[in-house]
């Protein structure tokens, strides 16, 4: 299913899917695509235009091109690899000068990208770096595409290695910029491209409960998490401001349906704050609040942030509180944070660089 396009900037290659390229720009010839094709997404070649051993057709369509073959300006100095060797953080320069977050992670047996999909992000969430720096502007499905592409030439050159998972957990709400995040996971998951394949593509979001809706009623095959934090309305709304806009009650609502219209489960995110949302009584709340639904909850340890004075809770609470679910029956995840020491999280790196004024 073809994503609607609604992007302000210049379609770069990486916007174009495979039938787009045939008739982009006046069109291509199907072989001149599928030669441009695995140029892009097979031998990551960066400069598509210099190739000598392209047929002169293609070259000179490629130089007629109205707009950059790469929505990428490059990296923004050299990325940073965590103390343990298994988070890599990258601050990449867009065309326009902007700068967004990529992070590479390494778990046992497979590597996962962790993408952006907006430079900065519209909902505010107080333990949030990216949410505390507000939003400026949507990614394009090229810029998305562009993240993927830069982890998997990482991993080619250093491991030589696939990457083999995806989560849309970086900057910005990807269901805020649903158009262009679902363009861009098409090309990605494209089985003659990259093909991760569309069980390995994890979309989180902050609860914007028109784009659940519309991802149920098209049927879109990726993962959906959903950021919970609490089960009670007034405190999550005191943790994510868009909580008050799509209260919990619409947000459950969307889920269940989700569930039951197209079989599927739901991951449930939730940040273990210490004081906060860890004690074993917020996890009878969560327990009664995902009774019934095929759900996976992810307990995640905070991620301290300068601009949040709250501080993750200890791994006792997070098993005690993991406990109360299994009990329940609910199955969960203790996350193992990544890349803490080079402040990996969600924004942070961004943040770091412009309080530098690089």
């Amino acid at each position: 299913m073809a994503a609607e396009r609604k992007s302000a900037g210049p379609v770069t290659l990486y916007d174009l899917q495979f039938s787009e390229l045939a008739t982009a720009h006046g069109g291509l010839r199907p072989a001149h695509v599928r030669l441009l094709w695995k140029a892009l997404y097979r031998e990551l070649e960066k400069s598509p235009a210099e190739r000598k051993d392209f047929p002169s057709a293609l070259r000179e369509w490629l130089a007629g091109f109205p707009a950059p073959h790469i929505p990428l300006a490059g990296p923004a100095g050299d990325g940073v690899l965590s103390a343990d060797g298994l988070a890599d953080r990258f601050l990449l320069r867009l065309s326009d000068g902007l700068a967004i977050e990529t992070v590479l992670m390494k778990f046992a047996g497979r590597f996962t990208a962790c993408l952006s999909t907006q430079a900065g992000c519209a909902m505010g969430c107080v333990f949030c770096a990216t949410g505390q720096q507000g939003f400026t502007r949507h990614l394009s499905a090229g810029e998305i595409v562009a993240q993927a592409i830069h982890c998997q030439r990482i991993l080619a050159a250093r491991e030589g290695a696939k990457l083999r998972n995806l989560v849309l957990m970086g900057m910005g709400e990807p269901l805020h910029n649903y158009d262009q995040t679902m363009a861009a996971l098409e090309v990605l998951s494209d089985t003659s491209g990259l093909n991760i394949g569309s069980s390995r593509i994890t979309v989180s979001t902050v609860g914007v409960v028109p784009g659940i809706v519309r991802w149920t009623r098209e049927s879109r095959p990726y993962n959906l998490a959903v950021s919970l934090h609490s089960a009670d309305a007034e405190e999550r709304a005191s943790l994510l401001p868009a909580a008050r806009r799509w209260p919990l009650d619409e947000l459950m609502a969307a889920c269940r349906d989700f569930c039951s219209s197209l079989r599927r489960h739901i991951f449930f995110e939730w940040t273990l704050i210490r004081g906060v949302n860890d004690s074993l009584a917020h996890a009878g709340q969560l327990a009664g609040l995902l009774k019934g639904m095929p759900a996976h909850v992810n307990l995640i340890p905070l991620n301290p942030t300068g601009g949040y004075a709250g501080l993750a809770a200890g791994i006792s609470s997070a098993r005690s509180f993991q406990s109360v679910l299994k009990a329940s029956g609910i199955p969960s995840t203790v996350r193992q944070r990544r890349g803490i020491d080079v402040e990996a999280g969600c924004g942070q790196l961004r943040a770091t660089a412009d309080a530098k004024g690089s």
